[in-house]
């Protein structure tokens, strides 16, 4: 699963469900499996198995070393951006050499792939992975070690995946490449939920879960436990227009519910201006505090105007 948060609640669960022989079964994020692993069997790829994982800041003092040594103006290579380009093509399973071949017309990613070849020379010689290495590593682990990818497929059998709708190319050929011999992958997601598309997310993976997987059998849950039917309805015939999906009827059993104040804002000053009169008029007409209020906004940007 994709927190640790989840993988406790999960590991709960399973215990209590399964009892005796729990302890046996992997309950974990994609990143704390393939720890586990990689601590095993690193040195097949040329670490010591007492590698390092660097954090954000280990991970900006190594580039801040690199783009000097290279002479890179920190205007145009910003640390950030050029992390987020090296992060990128990892949760796409895409190296260096492959980085540079792509690029090799554009001057600006093209300085960005040898950034990111130094970055894992050093990576290497300080035995440490950053945290997208430590998927990247393991399929690369796996695909070049067919012995190792024999022990693990046959030490998992059964594969359950959860919240499928947010894995990127490198999390899916872990379980393509466990899976192989024997096809029992399990996974719940849900496609009108795939909003992580910014880190690499790939809705295609759930999409096409059934092209790649061609045994599956399908289950639906469409019953909503949590919203009123007036939000089931209205967020379904929006869905509802997506070019891809997987075709269901969402419902849900709970009361209607108010009815969904829709208000159209052509600018982000006139949303603030618009939630602002909304909260004055309803504190007036009933008579209550300011801290009967939440006002949730997507961006930190949003909440100097409100």
């Amino acid at each position: 699963t994709f927190t640790n948060k989840a993988a406790g609640e999960m590991r709960e669960r399973v215990d209590q469900q399964v009892q005796f022989g729990s302890e046996s079964i992997w309950v974990s994020t994609f990143h704390s499996s393939c720890v586990r692993i990689l601590r095993r069997h690193i040195d097949f790829l040329g670490y010591d198995t007492s590698f390092s994982i660097y954090d954000t800041d280990d991970q900006k003092t190594l580039l801040k070393q690199i783009l000097k040594a290279m002479q890179l103006d920190s205007k145009l290579f910003k640390e950030r951006a050029v992390l987020s380009q090296i992060s990128n093509a990892k949760n796409e399973l895409i190296t260096p050499e492959e980085f540079l071949l792509n690029n090799s017309g554009d001057y600006h990613d093209r300085k960005v792939g040898e950034v990111y070849q130094e970055y894992q020379k050093r990576l290497k010689q300080n035995n440490a992975l950053d945290f997208d290495d430590l998927i990247m590593k393991t399929v690369e682990l796996f695909q070049n070690n067919p012995q190792v990818l024999e022990y693990y497929q046959e030490r998992f059998r059964y594969i359950m995946v959860d919240e499928y709708q947010d894995t990127n190319a490198v999390q899916v050929s872990i379980v393509q490449l466990l899976s192989e011999g024997h096809q029992r992958v399990c996974v719940v997601g849900d496609d009108y939920q795939s909003i992580y598309s910014f880190r690499g997310a790939n809705i295609d993976n759930i999409l096409d879960f059934q092209k790649k997987f061609p045994l599956t059998r399908l289950f639906k849950l469409e019953r909503n436990y949590r919203s009123t039917r007036n939000i089931v309805s209205a967020a379904s015939s929006l869905m509802k227009h997506n070019r891809r999906q997987i075709a269901k009827e969402v419902y849900s059993e709970e009361a209607e519910g108010d009815r969904i104040l829709y208000h159209p804002c052509y600018s982000d000053k006139e949303e603030a201006m618009v939630v602002a009169k909304e909260i004055d008029r309803i504190k007036r007409q009933d008579g209550c505090e300011y801290d009967a209020f939440a006002i949730l906004y997507r961006t930190n940007a949003q909440s100097r105007l409100l």
